[in-house]
């Protein structure tokens, strides 16, 4: 019995051998400080849990839900994007679709629209299942470098025209994972022209929309005039809600996007649990203004105590405006791997290695904001403790 040659060309997911290595550690005693995740520490809003107590207890949410998702739900996600990006025209019964969180309906699109050799341009530094999908689709993964120099931004004149026009999909991530870079509505209007004149379906996974700091609102792809005809975007309640466990989330923009998701899903998973888009539902209603604020204000607390603690290492680094990221230079003469392995075992610290995300992520390291002030302000002494500055 032999795996499918697909896999061998596949590595583990990062994640999976960190939390390897963490439970190791654990069992030999060791005290583990973990910015491997970014999995949401806080809980999730009581008036949310509250909503899922009152649907569980109704027999009529015990069925298999709509494909789609509830009706109820897809407009309330409609009515999200109108409120929170000004969106006046969403569809909620062609343009929207709820999610398993994001990953499946990542994983998803490329079934829908991957044939054996098409391209998928996707970024590098990336979230890693934009390239396993490709493989998985037997596609082919053309990698967009995100450098620094260019604020972590694909350079679009570099795709070659040959991998252009035989490319399906072109993804993007703003708020970025890992980088935790942004970008702006002229660039996503660059995009949306780049995508409409080689016909490929631009995807924006948006997971950290609402995951922003110092009054900075990142902006919808959805936003620049006539994207929809050719763009499509993801949303998760994971994070802007503590809701990472629940895995539900949602779609919306080109309707043809929705419908190759629509037919995937209904031959692969039987929609999310109609209690928990109950509850989904009432987070997008009733959670207020303040309360996300001060949900984002734990992470922006963080953010400040991390940079600012390896500033004073010698880290060339500055507060990014978004994500529950730091991506941080490695010391000189230090693959990501090495440093990252250092800290494991001089200090007790996990973090992601940059390659983890694309042979561009070399000489990075991940850094996720998943942990209490105290805990951070240990690690930075840790850090310090052991001689590891940046030189």
């Amino acid at each position: 019995m032999e795996f499918a040659k697909k896999l061998e060309k596949i590595s583990p997911y990062p994640l999976t051998e960190i939390n390897r290595k963490k439970n190791e550690l654990i069992d030999r005693g060791v005290d583990i400080i973990n910015f491997g995740a970014g999995d949401p520490d806080q809980p999730t809003p009581n008036h949310i849990v509250q909503a899922m107590h009152e649907a569980i207890k109704d027999s009529t949410n015990h069925h298999y839900p709509p494909i789609k998702g509830l009706k109820e739900y897809r407009q309330a996600a409609a009515d999200w994007m109108k409120r929170r990006f000004g969106i006046e025209d969403l569809n909620s019964e062609t343009e929207v679709i709820s999610s398993i969180g994001s990953k499946e309906s990542i994983h998803n699109l490329f079934l829908a629209f991957v044939n054996p050799g098409d391209y998928a341009i996707i970024p590098d530094p990336g979230y890693p299942v934009y390239r396993t999908s490709t493989i998985f689709t037997l596609g082919q993964p053309y990698s967009m470098q995100l450098r620094a120099e260019n604020g972590f931004l694909p350079i679009l004149s570099n795709i070659p025209q040959e991998v252009a026009e035989k490319a399906k999909l072109l993804w993007i991530n703003y708020p970025n994972n890992p980088t935790g870079a942004t970008a702006s509505l002229e660039f996503f209007e660059e995009l949306v022209g780049f995508c409409k004149h080689y016909d490929i379906l631009l995807c924006h996974d948006n997971a950290y929309s609402e995951i922003a700091y110092d009054n900075y609102k990142p902006p919808s792809i959805l936003q620049v005039p006539n994207a929809k005809d050719i763009a499509i975007e993801f949303h998760s309640l994971s994070k802007t809600y503590n809701m990472s466990g629940w895995r539900i989330g949602f779609v919306a923009g080109n309707s043809l996007g929705i419908k190759g998701l629509s037919q995937v899903k209904s031959n692969i998973d039987s929609g999310v649990f109609q209690a928990i888009q109950k509850a989904a539902t009432e987070a997008f209603v009733s959670t207020t203004e303040k309360h996300l604020q001060s949900l984002v204000a734990v992470y922006q607390k963080r953010r400040d105590i991390l940079i600012k603690g390896l500033q004073s290492l010698g880290y060339p680094i500055k507060a990014n405006l978004a994500s529950l990221y730091a991506w941080v230079p490695v010391p000189k003469n230090y693959t990501s791997q090495e440093f990252a392995t250092l800290l494991l075992e001089k200090c007790g610290i996990i973090v992601v290695p940059g390659n983890a995300y694309g042979t561009s992520g070399e000489g990075f390291i991940r850094i996720a904001l998943t942990v209490e002030d105290k805990r951070i302000s240990q690690a930075l002494q840790r850090i310090k403790d052991s001689g590891l500055n940046y030189i």
